[in-house]
């Protein structure tokens, strides 16, 4: 049992002891009554970042749906020109014809 003791290392056993407190020490810290006040804080404001972050959303879908029903409407409106169009361009063609001269 002696030789054991006498060949642990003092430094690594020292560096583990050190860990151990801080450790300890480290879930006290984390687990007291101020700690547990910047956690609140922290969430707080993680939540009113989320809710102007939503707001910020809601904002740009509603453009964004804004923008397709305008894109649509564009659109409808230049196939019912080029419809017109197409009908007049038969119109005249249909006039570019010679008439027959019956005798």
């Amino acid at each position: 049992m002696m030789d054991m003791l006498g060949k642990l290392d003092g430094k690594k056993t020292g560096i583990f002891a050190a860990g151990v407190l801080f450790g300890t020490a480290g879930i006290k810290v984390l687990s007291s009554k101020d700690a547990k006040k910047v956690y609140v804080s922290c969430i707080a404001a993680v939540l009113r970042a989320r809710e102007c972050i939503m707001r910020s959303v809601n904002v740009i879908q509603e453009n964004a749906e804004d923008i397709y029903a305008e894109a649509v409407k564009v659109n409808e409106q230049r196939a019912a020109e080029e419809m017109e169009f197409e009908d007049e361009s038969e119109m005249t063609d249909d006039l570019k014809e010679e008439p027959v001269l019956e005798p």
